[in-house]
């Protein structure tokens, strides 16, 4: 058992005496893929989304020199025909990029890993012969050990996030890899399959990928690994029956990543702090992540700042994630910038309306933290007057929140009004900084009917809860007649000290000059 050959299965085992989630199906995908024209895998995830977790269980399966069927007899991949068939039946050569740039360094990262790779195959396998180049010493050892490997690269792209800046170490580092995987006949030589996954998708040259014959599941276009890149509802649903966790309010914490065919997929990471700590806080700042937004915010590209903040207030935006060079430094315009935050998990990306927003509670308060620090005089002035907005809004200074309201609607001419949507998208850009202080829900489920916006205080804050209403063609007061009516206050009446119930209208009949934004403050009498 070494540490680049064979690790062993003792860091799934450690895992598995943890709160564990079932993610086995992913071995059950990756056999399909063994000895045929599939065999190069690519998983991009953002960070703490379980990416080392499974690269463990893959080499615990699949490790010949351990015997693993304690770890896995229970698990859903036992029921796969294939499960027996490759259970411990192969040499696994695991490298941990992170790692190994911690042995060496970004500029002897690939030396360091051939040099450690041999070492071990040669105690091994003292037969193997000597040969000229790495796939050909890996192809030597093939034959030495009466089987092809399976190779598991966790964090592949950390010497491309390390090399910033340094496109000659980054060029070094894709020649290593396309000499393993861009060879078809060597490489079906040496590999029954790989399995690699990162942060980024494989870095382009050009417009094509530098190891173009990966199979690539992003978090643009999971496929049918989708449900291995995070947790599903049912799977986070089950851990809070089991902890007593509250389920809403993990699903407005955490939930928000959304794929074709799965619309609902959690941080695994945050989840499972929140279930340990029994708090829902915002891990992400946890995570070097986090440090870098503020970074990608202020290149601004085409007006990036202002998207931000619609995004914040949970405003959608389009994105052509196309033509993004899969790095941290080429970025062309704002769709660059864009994806990138996409594959760094602050954004999720609808497939088929090609639409990117704010996936969740948490990264909306990273969001709204790294704006704050931007220094554009714009972005400075939006956070000022949302700031301000919510303070009026609070004091119940009416007249003041209408005309804010009606600001932001001119500032974002030539977006019309043709139904209550339309006047909501522009209260959540109004609204955007509420996440230092507020949970914000819509079409909350309420008395007897759907409350439009709802802003929730968070815990221990003396805030009073914001029941909107928005009315486009009607009356203000009938807003706050229908909050009453239908009762809307009993669903978050435990929520905070007071309740206050504002109506905001848009007479859209009204002729052109006098068509203005009202509103209607009232404070709940419970």
């Amino acid at each position: 058992m070494g540490n680049y050959l064979n690790p062993g299965n003792s860091g799934f085992s450690g895992i598995r005496n943890d709160i564990y989630v079932d993610k086995s199906g992913l071995i059950g995908l990756i056999n399909q893929t063994i000895d045929t024209p599939r065999r190069l895998t690519c998983i991009s995830r953002p960070r703490r989304f379980g990416k080392s977790f499974a690269a463990q269980m893959m080499c615990a399966y699949y490790d010949k020199t351990c015997d693993s069927r304690g770890l896995f007899d229970d698990l859903k991949i036992a029921e796969d025909k294939g499960y027996r068939e490759h259970l411990n039946r192969y040499d696994v050569i695991y490298l941990d990029m992170t790692e190994a740039i911690g042995g060496a360094s970004v500029e002897e990262v690939v030396p360091y890993i051939r040099r450690n790779v041999i070492r071990e195959l040669t105690e091994q396998y003292p037969g193997v012969k000597s040969a000229e180049g790495f796939a050909a010493m890996l192809a030597n050892a093939v034959e030495a050990a009466g089987n092809k490997f399976i190779m598991i690269i966790d964090e592949w792209d950390a010497p491309i996030r390390e090399a910033y800046g340094r496109p000659g170490l980054q060029r070094k580092y894709l020649e290593f890899l396309r000499a393993l995987f861009k060879n078809s006949g060597m490489t079906s030589k040496i590999f029954a399959a790989v399995y690699m996954t990162g942060i980024l998708p494989v870095k382009k040259d050009g417009s094509q990928s530098a190891i173009s014959d990966f199979l690539e599941y992003t978090m643009v276009k999971p496929r049918q690994f989708g449900p291995y890149v995070g947790f599903t509802e049912g799977e986070v649903r089950g851990l809070c029956e089991m902890y007593g966790n509250d389920f809403t309010m993990m699903k407005k914490w955490y939930d928000g990543y959304s794929f074709r065919n799965l619309d609902s997929v959690y941080n695994p990471n945050s989840v499972m702090k929140a279930i340990i700590n029994d708090d829902f806080d915002s891990y992400w700042t946890q995570t070097s992540a986090a440090e870098s937004l503020m970074g990608y915010i202020n290149l601004d590209f085409d007006g990036l700042g202002r998207t931000v903040t619609e995004l914040i207030g949970g405003v959608e935006t389009e994105v052509d994630t196309k033509g993004f060079a899969n790095d941290l430094t080429t970025f062309r315009d704002r769709d660059d910038v864009l994806t990138l935050l996409i594959h760094l998990g602050y954004l999720t990306y609808n497939e088929e309306t090609r639409s990117a927003h704010i996936p969740n509670q948490e990264i909306r308060q990273e969001f709204a933290r790294a704006i704050r620090q931007v220094k554009r005089d714009d972005t400075i002035r939006r956070v000022r007057e949302s700031e301000q907005l919510i303070a009026d809004t609070v004091q119940g200074n009416e007249e003041a929140v209408a005309r804010q309201i009606e600001k932001v609607h001119e500032e974002e001419s030539p977006l019309y009004y043709n139904n209550e949507q339309a006047l909501r998208s522009v209260i959540k850009r109004a609204y955007f900084s509420y996440g230092d202080e507020y949970v914000m829900f819509e079409e909350l489920p309420a008395g007897s009917g759907y409350a439009d916006v709802v802003y929730l205080p968070k815990k221990n804050s003396p805030l009073p809860v914001l029941v909107i209403e928005l009315k486009w063609k009607k009356s203000v007061d009938s807003a706050l007649d229908q909050i009453r009516d239908r009762r809307y206050p009993e669903a978050v009446k435990d929520y905070g000290s007071d309740i206050l119930l504002v109506g905001i209208s848009y007479d859209k009949d009204a002729p052109a000059g006098e068509r203005k934004h009202r509103c209607r403050i009232e404070k709940y009498d419970m």
